[in-house]
């Protein structure tokens, strides 16, 4: 049977809930809690939003409905340039639709790539006849004139898009409002929790999108909406529910995405982000092909890595090829998560072989450059 909460008492460890069968109401009682209540969409207040054919993209009913509507779309314009929004556009351009990317920010990817990258990303999507209108702001939405209600225009600060399908996705927020004033917060809503998985009220639970997480770049809990990070707590507070057995090590916050050939995969701070929040900084720069130039074939990988200038200490690299070489950035995540120097890089122990890379691999490169 299918339930839902409509208001918690945490105090008392009380529960409303509705069976979303028959709408009959009940009362629950509970001696231990786990929130995952996850997140929502970001729907910005823009005039128009709620004309028909503007679909929010999170979860499985929002992807048919997509797949539905895009059926006899022939122009959509994608608002938000995060990793959704641009795997959204090459999914449209591949099956034959006008496609305009939007966004507020300045680059695609912004969140996750240093511009040397989201440059090669950008070029890419724009080779392949995609418009990219970035540092625009989305002001209205315009509809029919025959009162159908559909959308037929994206109207920004500095241009205008025909459109007939508009996909939103400019972010989420914590699915937290039921427990507004009962458990700690950050600003934006995400429960805060400990190592443990336990927030301010020591037999409740919390993981995955609705929560903070311990982000190890800058050593505090902020808020990172990632599968990768719901699945590890959601086992960890399963595994702490009566005491505290097990410690999140923290999360890197790392991602990867395909976009046509480029094989792009990101860990901890950008240097962008990095300065941003007022730390000293330096980065390094690998390029090299992956493997020997005597193969019969090779690609070139570029390999960049965002370090503390005065400790050393890795703090995030990015990474891209034509050759899928993405896991490497695992192996950066997990130097993050140990507190490794960029100086640990040069000398770590990496197998050789020249089907698969070089006596130097392209990650010892990188530490190699930082001592010149």
């Amino acid at each position: 049977m299918k339930h839902d909460v409509t208001d918690i008492d945490i105090k008392n460890k009380k529960l409303k809930v509705k069976n979303l069968e028959n709408n009959e109401e009940f009362e629950e009682t509970y001696d231990k809690l786990i929130i995952t209540s996850g997140s929502w969409p970001i729907v910005p207040k823009i005039d128009g939003i709620e004309l028909k054919n503007i679909l929010l993209c999170k979860n499985y009913n929002h992807a048919n409905k997509i797949i539905e509507k895009s059926k006899s779309a022939k122009k959509v314009v994608v608002v938000g340039a995060g990793y959704i929004g641009v795997e959204l556009v090459e999914a449209f351009k591949e099956n034959g639709k006008e496609v305009v990317l939007v966004d507020a920010e300045k680059r695609i990817l912004s969140k996750y790539f240093d511009k040397e990258f989201t440059d090669v990303a950008e070029n890419t999507l724009k080779n392949n006849g995609i418009t990219i209108a970035t540092n625009e702001k989305v002001l209205k939405f315009i509809g029919d004139n025959d009162n159908s209600g559909i959308v037929t225009k994206v109207i920004t600060d500095k241009n205008e898009y025909e459109a007939d399908l508009v996909i939103m996705c400019v972010g989420f927020v914590p699915n937290t409002k039921l427990f507004e004033n009962q458990l700690e917060m950050l600003p934006n809503g995400a429960i805060k929790v400990d190592r443990f998985m336990r927030t301010s009220n020591k037999d409740v639970m919390a993981a995955g999108d609705c929560c903070s997480v311990f982000y190890n770049p800058l050593q505090k809990e902020i808020y990172i909406p990632l599968a990768t990070n719901a699945v590890r707590m959601g086992t960890l507070a399963g595994l702490n529910i009566f005491e505290n057995k097990f410690e999140h090590p923290g999360t890197q916050g790392t991602s990867g995405i395909k976009i046509y050939e480029n094989n792009m995969a990101a860990t901890g701070l950008t240097e962008e982000s990095a300065r941003s929040f007022g730390l000293d900084i330096e980065s390094v720069t690998a390029v090299d092909n992956y493997r020997p130039e005597f193969m019969p074939t090779y690609e070139s990988v570029t390999l960049k890595v965002i370090f503390d200038k005065k400790t050393r200490q890795i703090l995030g690299a990015q990474l891209n090829s034509k050759f899928d070489l993405t896991q490497s950035i695992n192996t950066l995540s997990v130097c993050i998560q140990n507190k490794m120097t960029i100086d640990d890089l040069a000398f770590l122990d990496f197998f050789f072989q020249p089907h698969y890379n070089k006596p130097w691999n392209f990650i010892n490169l990188a530490g190699i450059n930082s001592l010149k």
